[in-house]
């Protein structure tokens, strides 16, 4: 246990996603096992003794948007709600335990939290995430919660601007100093196309790891295939991307067999982008700011509420086309395949960017790195200009 402890800590350092020294993780063996900082691994152990799971993560994000979030909600909301794919799936939401309700017992307070959700966020902590059945669980919590925020607080801060006295300076840091812009360089990808299995196999391996390793997605989100003549190899569902061995499945594209029971739960979809494409590979993540925009609409008086599922309309972010759609056997399945061709990228909404490759990985990669970036140059445009109003707008009152 304390070597899968140690895993997980080294995957949240790797992600970028915890304050360097101010992680703390509890798990349940043969006895309770905890490390970190004396008052983080104190407490992930007191929330743990309160529930029935092997362990639990507590952590200051290595950005501040999740306090923010909290202390921009209303005094009386209970949870922050974003809209994000992983929050409608996985989270539902995200509970906000405030200050003066950690007062005295802390523990308490966030476990009668967790025994009905998955992470919270309680201020002046960071996040606190459980996992129901392993540990690996709670780090995929905590990651889910930290991107949810990560997304929503752009989202909030391009409609709405800075409303906290720190706001404005924590974002110049974030975008000067924490922002990398995701990159192909560096990276080695088999020409192809792909027709040996074995090297299939070692390619998916590889881009899956790439995929983590550049930001594009978070560990056991996104997914990834090739197709070799009649079958699709294809993620598992639930798969980590960056640990890749023995977690793809070959499926035949006539779905004559019951080996796509535990593939990826985009395997539909992949098999109409190739019906309707030709492609040879299929590469899925969820950059961050992709995500963002995706959510970003111009429309007025729109009578769709529910716009990741019914928005029937393809949006364009210059040449790339969003459209909405359910996850899984829903609508992606059918809005992605039919606008996917031409440009060979599209981004579904609040979900992620689907490339495709028509030889093999490379052209995909390189294409999620290049909508990712389009999406960040777009956002900051949009953000500068919304601060250039304002100030004119001060300026001439």
């Amino acid at each position: 246990m304390i070597s899968l402890i140690r895993k997980y800590a080294g995957k949240l350092h790797r992600d970028r996603s915890i304050a360097r020294g101010r992680l703390g993780i509890a798990a349940q063996d043969d006895v309770m096992l905890s490390e970190g900082p004396p008052d983080l691994s104190r407490l992930a152990a007191d929330v743990l003794s309160r529930l029935s799971c092997p362990g639990v993560v507590v952590a200051s994000p290595s950005l501040p948007f999740a306090e923010f979030l909290l202390r921009r909600a209303s005094v009386d909301a209970g949870a922050i709600v974003p809209l994000d794919t992983e929050t409608r799936t996985f989270l539902h939401d995200i509970p906000i335990v405030r200050r003066e309700e950690l007062a005295g017992d802390p523990a308490r307070a966030i476990a009668a939290l967790l025994s009905n959700r998955k992470g919270v966020i309680a201020e002046g902590v960071g996040i606190v995430a459980s996992g129901q059945v392993t540990l690996e669980q709670a780090y995929i919590h905590y990651s889910s919660v930290f991107h949810a925020c990560y997304v929503k607080y752009l989202l909030d801060v391009l409609q709405g601007g800075f409303r906290l006295p720190e706001e404005e300076e924590a974002f110049r840091a974030f975008r000067e100093t924490f922002l990398r812009p995701p990159t192909a360089e560096g990276l080695s990808f088999r020409a192809g196309p792909l027709d040996d299995p074995e090297e299939v196999l070692s390619e998916i391996r590889a881009v899956g790891r790439y995929t983590v390793e550049r930001g594009l997605v978070d560990s056991f989100f996104g997914n990834i295939s090739c197709r070799v003549a009649e079958t699709i190899f294809i993620s598992q569902t639930a798969a980590s991307l960056d640990e890749l061995a023995g977690c793809i499945d070959p499926v035949p594209m006539d779905n004559r067999s019951t080996t796509g029971i535990t593939a990826s739960s985009e395997l539909l979809a992949h098999r109409r982008i190739y019906e309707t494409t030709g492609a040879r590979a299929i590469l899925h993540g969820h950059p961050k700011f992709a995500v963002a925009m995706s959510m970003v609409c111009e429309e007025k008086d729109c009578p769709v509420k529910d716009c990741w599922k019914d928005c029937p309309n393809v949006r364009m972010l210059g040449d790339i086309p969003v459209v909405g759609g359910e996850i899984g056997a829903g609508g992606l399945a059918v809005r992605v395949p039919p606008v996917i061709g031409g440009p060979g990228k599209a981004v579904v909404y609040g979900h992620g960017v689907f490339a495709i490759g028509r030889n093999g990985f490379e052209e995909a990669f390189r294409s999620m790195v290049d909508v990712e970036n389009r999406c960040r140059e777009e956002y900051f445009r949009r953000l500068d200009a919304r601060a250039r109003s304002e100030y004119s707008n001060g300026s001439s009152s």
